[in-house]
């Protein structure tokens, strides 16, 4: 078999496997426990936690298939391949807990507790082997781009299940941090959800400036392509705004507005402020990009622009407004990995291409030479 073949093989497998355990732990757990902690939120925080693991756990198995390397006697490449599993298997476990107890909400509301409860052990089986195939498969044919799509799910699923969750019904009428200015359920919820969206923001930037640069110096070494300018200061820099900015994410869900308003305002607004130098000033940071995505940059900044204006007139509510800015900067963060991983993509093709005529000219010179 070939290597897509093993890859689909040993997703089956990790479905079997996940699926089998998400049913017999989550039994166990409503079989034993008392009636304390088999309250609804509860059980759905153990079979998304349940889901979540059986997410870490392939997505670990996968990376180490693929990286065979990771034992190794150098430091360096010990310590990087670490940091990888760590970060990643971070950002598919927590998105796969938001998402499923999202998901288990949503069904906990459409057909009622009592039947959910008896439904729910084969609910968790079921989202365990799902979560576990796809992750296996994903983590053995890993791109930066594969790790950037998951931000709006995350993100979406958390803000989601707060808001399905809060018994503040009233937020959506002035702003997003009032859904996470309480110490209830919810809140702290949605406050997490921040601040993970925080971490994978810097994760997801880490890989995608990673496999930018490495792209770049290919380029460069191999195609003879024009030397860029303060190449190294201009990625500095970019890197240094997704950075702070995921930094700003993480602030704005550790300080919640009533206690810290300064600090809360402060991270709020320093987001937006980052997120449109760095749109602005794209085409001078990542000079290799298409033009095409720096003009789709720079309409996300007039959309932005254009909403708080409406806003300010008393014609939106600032909630659309950090929803609108939100959900442009992760489409972007998507863009951009994509991007990045469609240029490697473009040069490996090249690559091939030319090994091929260069295999071509060796066969027609051999004939040549024997006639």
């Amino acid at each position: 078999m070939g290597r897509f073949q093993r890859t689909e093989a040993m997703g089956l497998i990790s479905f079997i496997v996940c699926a089998a355990c998400g049913m017999i732990i989550m039994r166990m757990y409503m079989a034993t426990m008392p009636a304390f902690w088999q309250i609804s939120q509860r059980l759905f925080l153990t079979a998304s936690a349940i889901v979540s693991l059986c997410s870490i756990g392939a997505f670990i198995v996968g990376y180490l298939r693929t990286n065979k390397k990771v034992i190794s006697h150098h430091l360096i490449r010990v310590a990087k391949h670490a940091f990888e599993i760590t970060a990643l298997s971070t950002i598919y476990g927590a998105t796969m807990f938001l998402m499923s107890f999202a998901l288990l909400s949503i069904i906990n509301s459409i057909i009622g507790r009592s039947a959910m409860n008896s439904y729910l052990p084969v609910l968790c089986s079921a989202l365990s082997g799902i979560v576990g195939y796809a992750t296996l498969i994903q983590a053995e044919l890993l791109e930066a781009k594969t790790v950037a799509s998951l931000l709006p799910l995350f993100v979406i699923s958390g803000a989601a299940t707060a808001g399905l969750t809060t018994d503040d019904p009233y937020w959506y009428n002035n702003n997003f941090s009032q859904l996470g200015d309480r110490t209830t359920f919810a809140a702290s919820m949605f406050n997490a959800t921040l601040v993970l969206s925080g971490i994978c923001i810097i994760i997801t930037s880490y890989f995608a400036i990673t496999e930018f640069v490495a792209t770049q110096h290919e380029m460069l070494q191999h195609n003879n392509q024009k030397l860029i300018k303060h190449f190294k200061m201009r990625t500095t820099v970019m890197a240094a705004l997704l950075i702070l900015g995921g930094i700003s994410f993480i602030g704005i869900g550790t300080f919640r507005y009533t206690p810290h308003p300064f600090l809360h305002d402060l991270c709020a607004r320093g987001v937006t402020g980052l997120i449109c130098t760095m749109l602005i000033c794209l085409p001078w940071l990542a000079p290799r990009l298409s033009r095409t995505f720096y003009v789709a940059s720079d309409l996300a900044v007039v959309l932005t622009a254009w909403a708080g204006n409406q806003w300010m007139h008393g014609n939106n509510t600032l909630t659309n407004v950090e929803a609108l800015s939100c959900l442009l900067f992760l489409g972007w963060i998507i863009v951009f990995s994509r991007q990045v991983a469609a240029m490697q993509s473009d040069r490996l093709q090249s690559k091939i291409n030319q090994a091929l005529i260069l295999n071509r000219r060796s066969k027609a010179q051999i004939e040549k030479e024997q006639i």
